[in-house]
């Protein structure tokens, strides 16, 4: 396990406590992972975990409105029901909002040599431009994108303990969407129970925070696995070999890294273990899908010839009877248009580490076709580059990660809110 990735789960255990029941784990087996994540009662999300308090700091401004912090009723139900009508595109509709984008943003790129870039921040443009027209049906201008962009590289960076929080850049998109809802522009409402405010947090934290985000990251990881597993003339463009290089991506590098829940009545596992009301559970997905049939780190996309995805611990965007991503639907889809479009365009090459938490950003070259391509010394001194910079960023993280744990802990956002407004 990487030093990045220990640390990231030292402070998730340090603010945490001991209140935290790991799942899979000594009290809940593999064999019981789904039905304990589907239970009725594993429903709680905020309210009465410590953990709760850093991913609202991490998510603000608005993290009340966060559709995955919610708590079960009525609101939620509302704010997810829209979620869904906003991505609900035809999936062909879905892989050409998407490769669109991607000719744009990739256009900008030089035709004549090799680019190096770090491929989360080339992806962000092209899901900023996604999400709002799929929001407000509309091209997006240039400098919005620039706030979306903005918005979700503070929130990404803070939460990896990388860059402290900025809210300066995020309140700028907020005052968009205010903007935007008051002269009646915004296509996406929630009812007049909502203000104006809790409306633009919840377009700004549902789709121009995690959306973004987590598609960014999600292509990053594609493109290195490509980078690494395909030679250069032979990249996949069919749309089955996409899907099945998608899969195996999200298998061995999963977006989600521990989902946490609170239990609402008590969960019966076995005859010898029942979790109490007001438990935390921690699901933790790469322990879940490095168990059964599938269980080993090797990149193969081809096992999804034969492994048939039902049989396998693959739960790519979540369980589907406990909020699982809205966009499970449209995202692969998405996400096959835009490896296609990058696929066709360039080859791909890459020297440097390549772990689930991408601290890196994914630095890889990006070589035109008829170009030739880096060179073996530049592979080299890249990979010796990303070696000395994660020893900064490991500083960097203990340091930032911890201040940001503590300011958490001071703020309360979560507890405070529970406490003093929501009764």
């Amino acid at each position: 396990m990487s030093p990045v990735i220990r640390l990231r789960e030292w402070i998730f255990e340090k603010v945490n406590g001991h209140e935290g029941i790991p799942v899979p784990g000594p009290l809940v087996g593999v064999e019981h992972f789904e039905r304990v994540y589907s239970d009725p009662a594993a429903d709680g999300r905020s309210r009465g975990a410590g953990l709760s308090d850093l991913f609202w700091y991490w998510l603000a401004p608005g993290p009340q409105m966060h559709q995955e912090h919610l708590e079960p009723g009525e609101r939620y139900k509302t704010v997810a029901r829209t979620t869904r009508q906003v991505l609900a595109i035809p999936h062909e509709r879905s892989d050409e909002l998407a490769a669109a984008a991607a000719r744009r943003i990739l256009s900008a790129l030089p035709s004549d040599r090799t680019s190096l870039v770090r491929l989360r921040d080339l992806m962000m443009p092209i899901w900023a431009e996604v999400y709002y027209e799929l929001v407000f049906q509309e091209p997006c201008p240039r400098a919005v994108r620039d706030l979306i962009v903005a918005n979700a590289s503070d929130v990404v960076t803070a939460l990896k303990g990388l860059s402290l929080r900025h809210m300066s850049r995020r309140d700028k998109l907020t005052r968009y969407l205010l903007g935007r809802l008051a002269d009646g522009t915004c296509p996406v409402t929630l009812p007049s129970s909502f203000t104006d405010l809790e409306t633009a947090w919840y377009l700004q934290g549902a789709f121009f925070n995690t959306a973004v985000v987590q598609m960014s990251e999600a292509m990053a990881h594609v493109l290195l696995c490509a980078s690494s597993a395909f030679p250069a003339d032979s990249s996949p463009t069919d749309d089955d070999s996409l899907d099945r290089l998608i899969d195996e991506t999200l298998r061995v590098h999963p977006l989600f890294g521990i989902a946490h829940r609170i239990t609402s009545a008590p969960i019966v596992v076995d005859e010898h273990v029942t979790l109490p009301t007001g438990s935390v559970l921690l699901f933790n997905y790469l322990a879940y899908q490095r168990s059964g049939p599938a269980a080993d780190d090797d990149f193969n996309p081809d096992r999804w010839l034969t492994l048939k995805r039902k049989d396998a611990h693959f739960i790519p965007f979540g369980v589907t009877a406990n909020r699982a991503c809205p966009a499970r639907g449209s995202a692969p889809v998405m996400m096959r248009g835009v490896t296609r479009e990058v696929l066709r365009h360039f080859a791909l090459a890459s020297s440097v580490a390549h772990t689930r938490s991408l601290p890196n950003r994914g630095p890889a070259f990006l070589t035109p076709p008829g170009v030739p391509g880096p060179r073996p010394a530049q592979l080299a001194r890249l990979r010796r580059r990303d070696r000395v910079a994660d020893v900064g960023r490991s500083l960097k993280q203990l340091v930032l990660g911890t201040w940001m744990v503590l300011d958490a802990r001071r703020l309360r956002l979560c507890a405070t809110y529970f406490s003093e407004v929501r009764q």
